[in-house]
């Protein structure tokens, strides 16, 4: 009977620890059930994002080998391009050379010169050539007044009294200067000053590609030709006047030198009516004796100091200007004046003006640069102003 309880007991003992267990199982059962759960997703995150990487870096690596199958298209191309530009150019300059070859030989007597034909041409502003004052030395000289003009003279027109003089026997191309005797040889002349003048082909200049506003065909009545010509200079206008003189351009041109002599200008001589040519040559000896007999025609006094001229062509105004800016300042009190410039008579200026009460003639040749002529007649006004100041006496104050 107690083997049986103890038996029994046995058997209670062996139920209970298996329940123990199996109570004590369960939970770690399930504790590595999802441990194994997390390690398998954290496996699948990680193929995941390892996969991510791979195909990222698979396309930056198409990416990069495409950039430079294109990079190396376009520097072939442009090396391809590059070479045939090379290829064309010389291709061209032989083409060029041998057509230029055969045309470009030139004669002149003391040898014969190949011109080569250039693929391009680069243009350089040349010094403008000197002036014939220049040349003989007469810009070195030096005077009281330090002018920039190579000659000046300065005459009181009712006393004849010199009052400055530099050079003024040089005789120098006077370029423009010229216009003053056109305009008294027509003004001597008593020739209708409304006549019609047309400017034709006769009248361009083919020398020195002269500038001129007035195109072949424009028509005007002589007193128009006379204004533009004196007051703005108008090369066209004063060779008109010229050529449709009585006799024509030859017998005006006659003309015009037995003036001078009628005048005692022996030092000037005249070629043509507009001073383009550098052969119209004078002294400011004798462009003073011209511009006092000038001054007493009225006519030649106020067209050449006439500030401004509308003038009316068709359906066109042009408006032209005096060549002579002091005519615009009121500190002058100019009577007649005359401009001039070509490369061989440099800068030139005469004019009759009224300075501290007195009458005064004005020569200046051979001036450097556009603004030397005028700041030489401002010079001379300023020292014959304080010349006159001085010989008046001073009033006692108090």
């Amino acid at each position: 009977m107690v083997s049986c309880i103890k038996g029994f007991q046995g058997i209670v003992r062996i139920g209970t620890s298996l329940m123990i267990a199996l109570s004590l199982a369960a939970p770690l059962g399930a504790l590595a059930a999802t441990k194994t759960q997390g390690q398998a997703k954290k496996a699948s995150v990680s193929a995941k994002t390892s996969n991510s990487r791979q195909k990222a870096v698979t396309t930056a690596k198409a990416s990069t080998r495409k950039n430079a199958q294109v990079a190396k298209t376009r520097s072939g191309s442009k090396a391809v391009a590059v070479t045939a530009a090379k290829k064309s150019q010389r291709t061209q300059l032989a083409r060029s050379k041998k057509t230029a070859a055969p045309l470009a030989k030139a004669r002149t007597g003391r040898q014969t010169t190949t011109l080569a034909a250039r693929p391009s041409v680069v243009k350089v502003a040349a010094d403008p050539r000197p002036s014939v004052g220049e040349s003989l030395g007469l810009r070195a000289s030096s005077d009281p007044l330090e002018l920039n003009s190579s000659v000046a003279l300065v005459v009181d027109q009712d006393t004849n009294e010199v009052l400055f003089s530099k050079n003024d026997s040089a005789v120098l191309p006077i370029a423009s200067l010229t216009k003053l005797m056109t305009g008294l040889v027509i003004a001597d002349a008593n020739l209708p000053m409304d006549e019609m003048i047309t400017i034709t082909e006769d009248d361009v200049d083919v020398y020195k590609g002269s500038r001129s506003r007035l195109a072949v065909g424009t028509t005007l009545t002589r007193g128009e030709m006379m204004h533009l010509a004196l007051m703005s200079s108008e090369n066209r206008a004063a060779h008109a006047l010229g050529r449709t003189y009585p006799g024509g351009l030859q017998n005006f041109v006659r003309l015009m030198n037995a003036k001078a002599r009628e005048l005692g200008m022996h030092d000037t001589r005249y070629v043509e009516p507009t001073g383009l040519l550098s052969q119209n040559q004078s002294s400011a000896r004798d462009l003073a004796t011209l511009v006092s007999v000038a001054y007493q025609r009225p006519i030649l006094r106020d067209l050449s100091t006439s500030p401004s001229h509308e003038l009316s062509l068709g359906n066109r105004t042009l408006q032209f200007n005096n060549s002579n800016r002091l005519v615009r300042n009121p500190a002058w009190d100019i009577g007649l004046q005359k401009t001039g410039y070509i490369s061989e008579a440099g800068r030139c200026l005469v004019m009759q003006a009224r300075v501290a009460g007195r009458k005064l003639i004005m020569v200046f040749l051979d001036s450097a640069g556009k603004l030397a002529r005028v700041q030489d007649a401002e010079r001379v006004r300023r020292w014959v102003e304080a010349q006159t100041i001085m010989q008046v006496p001073v009033r006692p104050q108090g």
